[in-house]
């Protein structure tokens, strides 16, 4: 069969550019698709049919390729004309049926539905009696040792028989309609796998998006090539998410389903943070500096323990930057959250009092059993150690890993154990209201009467320019009139 040569070349460079697939795995389907074609057209039930065309010569082959196998005499005689052990054949009603009942079975269904009956296959265990089971022989892939001697003299079990088959001169237009949908169904498969294949090699990285809208599983990402998905639990609860806007999010798993590939990212996961400190210190991309613990809260705090892995590189300067121009891009990034960068150390004590910054600490105790530490401030640091609702001593918590206990020692010399609820409702609430609302009322009060007086007085000077200008003019016109005299 002689197609041509430059339309299926194009054609095929075409789809690989378009889609993104490589020219092989576009050939194999389109040989695959024209088998299709063939046996839905030409071929017979039992054959193997492999469809080969040569994109450099525009050639096509068709065969039909069988594996030789070999049974003893007494088998090879319960084996029907479908390859199915006699024995074992039922009919729709659960009989058994012989050759013969198979045969006049099989005509009448032609005759009257021409619907092909389901034969099941089943192996059978009778009492008294050791089965092996059904003989397992495939007539469409297998053939007999005596039948592959007929095609060549030569052939052994094992050798693969190549029956080569005639093309007809009106194949190429039916396999143009039978092939095509199914050329459209595996490049589509394949179109998946490639983007899976791409987008699972970026899986626990960071990528820019444009958020497109929101639904009721959560906000969609447009990545460029496929549409991604941030769950409400992977959203800044502070952060509005505007449509056409450009962000970064973290690709936290790409998964194949049904549908094709289907990627979720985040804004919240503390692995946003620490691949934003990659992306913007190269001291850190290229592991001078090293991050060692990231405790998170998305939209409000972070604490970032780094430490320095040469001996002249400053790790809290070089996550700063410049006039703070490193921090200041992260921080902007990340939508005005603070970000906290604390010195790691391996000793316990000094990288709990280092995480409790800007708090000073005067002591620290370990309990290495129940891993937990109570720690001592003076009572003038003891609203920053804690921080707003207990929020620092919570962040240093999760950065260390070990519970922290806020111990306040007076004037005195006096130490109590500090409840974190009581502090945040006695010393930080009460600040709040009774500092910011009356001063507005005062405020209101001192500007009011300065309005008053000032327009009163504006009113009465407006009255004295007003009569002295309509004096002025009386006199101009009797003068006037004096001198027309």
């Amino acid at each position: 069969m002689d197609l041509d040569l430059k339309a299926m070349q194009q054609a095929i460079k075409q789809i690989a550019a378009e889609k993104g697939l490589s020219e092989k795995s576009i050939s194999e389907t389109l040989n695959y698709a024209l088998a299709a074609a063939y046996r839905k057209d030409f071929g017979q039930k039992n054959q193997n049919i492999i469809f080969e065309f040569d994109p450099d010569t525009g050639l096509g082959k068709v065969y039909d390729k069988k594996i030789v196998v070999d049974f003893p005499p007494e088998i090879i005689a319960e084996i029907d004309v479908n390859g199915r052990d006699k024995k074992f054949v039922k009919s729709e009603k659960g009989e058994i049926l012989t050759g013969g009942e198979e045969e006049k079975e099989g005509k009448e269904g032609e005759e009257g539905s021409r619907k092909e009956r389901r034969v099941v296959v089943e192996e059978e265990e009778k009492e008294g009696e050791t089965e092996e089971g059904a003989i397992k022989f495939n007539p469409k892939t297998e053939i007999l040792l005596d039948d592959a001697k007929k095609i060549k003299k030569k052939a052994k079990v094992g050798d693969e028989i190549i029956i080569s088959l005639e093309i007809p001169e009106n194949f190429g237009r039916m396999a143009a309609q039978t092939a095509k949908q199914v050329i459209i169904q595996k490049i589509r498969e394949a179109e998946r796998e490639s983007l899976f294949g791409e987008f699972k090699e970026r899986e626990r990285q960071m990528v820019t998006g444009i958020i497109q809208r929101r639904e009721l599983r959560g906000i969609l990402i447009d990545l460029g090539k496929i549409t991604a998905l941030m769950p409400f639990e992977e959203q800044v609860r502070m952060e509005r998410y505007n449509p056409g806007e450009r962000m970064k999010f973290f690709v936290l798993s790409v998964n194949m389903s049904m549908r094709g590939p289907e990627v979720t990212v985040s804004r919240a996961t503390p692995e946003m943070l620490k691949e934003l400190f990659k992306a913007e210190i190269p001291e850190i991309a290229n592991g001078a500096v090293e991050i060692m613990a990231v405790a998170r809260e998305a939209g409000s705090r972070s604490k970032v323990a780094v430490k320095s892995n040469q001996e002249n590189i400053d790790p809290i300067g070089s996550c700063v930057g410049q006039r703070g121009a490193r921090i200041q891009t992260i921080i902007g990034e990340l939508g005005g959250e603070k970000v906290d960068i604390i010195l790691w150390d391996a000793d316990p004590s000094k990288f709990i009092s280092n995480s409790l910054s800007p708090a000073k600490v005067i002591s620290i105790e370990l309990d290495e059993k129940s891993k937990s530490a109570s720690v001592t401030v003076k009572e003038d640091q003891l609203s920053l150690a804690i921080g707003k609702e207990g929020q620092n001593v919570r962040l240093a918590a999760k950065l260390t890993g070990w519970k922290i206990n806020i111990i306040k020692e007076t004037a005195t010399g006096e130490k109590e154990e500090v409840a974190l609820e009581e502090v945040a409702k006695s010393e930080e609430m009460p600040v709040e209201v009774k500092v910011e609302e009356p001063a507005k009322e005062e405020i209101k009060k001192a500007v009011k009467p300065k309005k008053e007086k000032k327009s009163a007085s504006a009113l009465a000077s407006a009255k004295t320019s007003k009569a002295s200008a309509d004096k002025e003019k009386k006199e101009k016109k009797s003068k006037k009139k004096e001198a027309a005299k």
